[in-house]
């Protein structure tokens, strides 16, 4: 199995390509502004230093993703530079050097005839290993036991599909689970049949075969993933099933404007948390392992690496803290006594809650407060939405506060959406999509953590021993969107 070996920790292996930055809370009328100053110092087609003084300034101002920030620059310029047809510069840049394509002609070339030449060598060297390996093989001395082989016939012969739906029912059934490490051995498939094997000991369940298996393989170190965990792999291998996509769609459209009405309510009450500057972390330099886990989990979840300040004193492990960006603070829970793996779990569960379809649950976590939050965004869909006076009287102010800040194209979105949730039969469970969230962020903090026994131990601590979330896990490690995942981040132990 890959691990990263070295000694800092987080650190990805060379050629690891990042998740691209998908489903993150955005800013929405922030960014507008931000767009519109932009354009403004873009005028003349040049950036002066002080313009671009102006720009930082006004980016921390108002608390922007300073990548976000890039992507959008490049946009604007870009549509600058092929209406007007110039190049847009910044005054302190250096000129170019010369681009000019390398030209190889067609006829009578002495380098395309001496690389053919080359490519001919290696055609007969590949010929001559490949004869080299039949002959190899051929001389292989076999020996064949057919003792087991009913018993094994038989095992590859079922379908793993039907026995892990005992599984998930009850995810510490262990006649199923012994069930799927036989199937898996039998198919050849070590690495579900490892999984398996996890899974086993986390229920304590596992014999000493089962056991011995799980910690061949395992490693108490980082999991060295080829690729982070992009859009489409988020849905169809991490997301829980029962949390319902167009629930968080409606939750994400409204999340920026929430969290604006949050922060006004907690400043007018003097509760509003405002970090202190000089406890803000780099996380390019950070040496504390609690800050270097949230860049490097960020960049496997697809997702921008949030402002974080440390607070050695704050009785908190990661936390969420409202602001205009939310930012990350750490306290001292994680700051000591703590596994890398441990670290990982944490991390993939509270990066989690930055995605734009989780993060209203980040400031509201009742479901009473949840099913105000989202009756209003349907009224905001479709004013004229039949609702009981009582609850029309609850919503209407949470709706007339979201409403100024929501920009045209979110009020489409949410008629839209509005429609398909009709369509769709115009009902949902606000306690059952919550519950599915909160168990969508701990397969995250799985996805990163690679070690069930650590996630349990973790969960152990809030849910008591093998509860609801743990259970999930199992179910989870032994399905095929979690074969899936470990395929595409390519930290298959049969990889390695």
């Amino acid at each position: 199995m890959s691990n990263a070996a070295t000694e800092g920790g987080f650190d990805f292996a060379q050629g690891f390509v990042p998740g691209e930055i998908s489903g993150a809370l955005g800013l929405g009328p922030l960014e507008q502004q931000y767009e519109e100053l932009f354009a403004e110092v873009l005028a003349d087609g040049i950036i002066t230093a002080e313009e671009r003084q102006r720009l930082e300034k006004a980016a921390d101002n108002l608390g922007l993703d300073r990548q976000r920030l890039l992507r959008l620059e490049q946009a604007i310029m870009a549509a600058y530079e092929t209406h007007h047809r110039v190049r847009v510069v910044e005054h302190y840049e250096e000129p170019a050097a010369s681009l000019a394509p390398i030209r190889v002609e067609a006829q009578g070339d002495a380098g395309r005839a001496l690389l053919l030449k080359r490519i001919e060598q290696l055609e007969g060297r590949i010929r001559e290993l490949e004869e080299e390996l039949t002959r190899a093989q051929a001389a292989i001395n076999v020996e064949v036991d057919l003792s087991d082989l009913e018993d094994t016939v038989q095992d590859a012969s079922e379908d793993p599909e039907d026995v892990w739906r005992h599984v998930r029912r009850d995810p510490l059934n262990a006649g199923a689970l012994r069930q799927l490490f036989r199937i898996y051995g039998a198919k050849n498939e070590l690495d579900k049949q490892w999984c398996v094997a996890g899974a086993l000991v986390s229920a304590g369940l596992a014999n000493d075969g089962e056991r011995q298996l799980f910690e061949k393989h395992r490693s108490q170190t980082l999991m060295a993933p080829r690729t982070g965990i992009a859009s489409q792999a988020w849905y169809e291998c991490v997301f829980h099933p029962e949390e319902e996509v167009l629930t968080g769609q409606i939750f994400g459209v409204i999340a920026p404007a929430v969290l604006l009405g949050r922060v006004t309510a907690l400043r007018r009450e003097g509760k509003l948390s405002v970090p202190k500057p000089e406890l803000r972390q780099d996380p390019a330099k950070a040496t504390i392992t609690a800050v270097r886990a949230l860049p490097w989990g960020a960049a496997i979840l697809g997702l921008p690496v949030p402002p974080i300040f440390l607070e050695k004193e704050r009785d908190a492990g990661y936390e969420h803290i409202p602001g205009v960006p939310p930012v990350t603070y750490i306290g001292r829970r994680v700051l000591s006594g703590r596994t890398q793996l441990e670290h990982a779990f944490l991390v993939g569960r509270h990066l989690s809650g930055y995605r734009q379809e989780h993060f209203v649950r980040t400031l509201f976590t009742a479901v009473p407060d949840l099913e105000d939050l989202f009756l209003a965004a349907l009224t905001l869909g479709n004013p004229g939405l039949p609702i009981a006076e009582d609850m029309k009287r609850r919503v209407a102010p949470i709706a007339a506060a979201i409403e100024p800040v929501l920009e045209p194209q979110h009020k489409d979105a949410l008629r839209g959406h509005f429609l398909r949730f009709v369509e769709e039969g115009g009902r949902t469970n606000l306690q059952r999509w919550s519950n599915a969230a909160e168990k969508t962020s701990a397969r995250a903090g799985m996805a990163l953590c690679n070690d069930l026994p650590t996630a349990c131990a973790l969960l152990e601590a809030e849910e008591g021993k093998l509860g609801e979330l743990s259970r999930d896990l199992i179910a989870f490690v032994t399905s095929e969107r979690y074969f899936q995942l470990r395929r595409r981040l390519g930290i298959a132990v049969d990889l390695s």
